[in-house]
């Protein structure tokens, strides 16, 4: 809870971001974010990534559009390679940027990095929630930045969910 209210102070006093600019939030691996083999556990590691969306979503427009379409902010699938360990009290980054986004989905990209080595990196696809379920990214941009459009979809992107379209057609909900 203290990092998530640091962030918000900080977001809330500090510079704002357009749409497309990196999130970059000092970082340290406290106790709390150790497992029993003393390294960054790796659902903590989603969980600090939250806090990178939060900011994102905080120093952009992407805020105002939110609470004027009275919209909450969900995930919907993440893709996380932890490439190195991270101990106690290691400092590092975590970097948070908009990829691309489609019809349906909204796709982000988030690193842990320290010295300047990724340790994790993770993709994100989500979106926004109304009262009247999910708002495709065409209406969120389109209030929040309007007149922008999305950077080309990488093909890492594409087979991600052509593979997550394969696993449901085999194992429907």
């Amino acid at each position: 809870m203290f990092r998530t209210f640091w962030i918000w102070l900080a977001a809330c006093l500090g510079k704002k971001r357009g749409m497309l600019e990196t999130s970059v939030l000092p970082m340290t691996v406290l106790p709390n974010d150790l497992d029993i083999f003393l390294h960054l556990n790796n659902g903590r590691a989603l969980q600090v990534m939250d806090l990178g969306r939060f900011d994102l979503i905080l120093r952009s427009p992407l805020q105002k559009a939110m609470n004027e379409g009275k919209w909450t902010p969900v995930v919907g699938s993440t893709l996380v390679r932890y490439r190195r360990p991270m101990h106690l009290f290691d400092p590092y980054l975590l970097k948070t940027r908009i990829v691309c986004w489609d019809e349906k989905w909204i796709y982000l990209e988030q690193r842990l990095e320290r010295k300047g080595d990724a340790a994790v990196v993770g993709f994100i696809k989500g979106t926004f929630v109304g009262k009247d379920g999910a708002v495709t990214p065409a209406e969120i941009f389109a209030a929040a930045a309007p007149g922008l459009s999305s950077p080309p979809v990488p093909d890492f992107i594409l087979r991600w969910n052509e593979t997550e379209f394969l696993a449901k057609k085999k194992n429907p909900d």
